[in-house]
C-alpha cells in the first residue's frame, strides 16, 4: 500500500509540472502579446517553460515554447535570436510530423531570415 500512495504522489507531482509548463507557456504568449511586449517577462516565462518540458519530455508543448519565443524576438527586432528558436521548432515539428503548425512556423523563420539580410553595396 506505500508504495501505491508513493506511485500515487509521484503522478501527482508530475501532473502538477505538467499543468506548470502549460500556465507558464500561456503567462510567456500574453506578455508577449502585450502592446508593447513584455519581452523580458515574456523570454523569462517561456524559458522556464522550456526547461521543464525539456526535462519532462513534452516534445509538442517545447515546440511551441521554442515557437512563441521565436515569434517574441522577432517581433521586439531581435531577428538572430528568432532564427535560433524558429530553426530549432521547424526541425521539432519535423521530427514529430507536425504538419498543421509546421507552415506557420517555416513562414516565421523566412520572415526573420529576411531581416537578419543585410543591404548590398551598390557602386555608382
Amino acid at each position: 500500500m506505500l508504495v501505491i500512495l508513493r506511485a500515487l504522489a509521484l503522478c501527482s507531482k508530475v501532473a502538477v509540472r505538467k499543468a506548470l509548463t502549460a500556465s507558464l507557456r500561456l503567462l510567456g504568449d500574453i506578455a508577449a502579446h502585450r502592446n508593447p511586449p513584455e519581452s523580458a517577462l515574456g523570454e523569462s516565462y517561456y524559458r522556464q517553460a522550456v526547461a521543464v518540458t525539456e526535462e519532462l519530455g513534452m516534445h509538442p508543448l517545447l515546440a511551441h515554447c521554442h515557437l512563441g519565443l521565436g515569434n517574441l524576438y522577432a517581433k521586439i527586432g531581435q531577428p538572430g535570436k528568432a532564427c535560433v528558436e524558429l530553426s530549432t521548432v521547424v526541425g521539432l515539428y519535423r521530427a514529430m510530423d507536425m504538419t498543421f503548425w509546421l507552415p506557420q512556423a517555416e513562414a516565421a523563420l523566412t520572415q526573420a531570415g529576411s531581416s537578419l539580410a543585410l543591404p548590398t553595396h551598390r557602386e555608382p
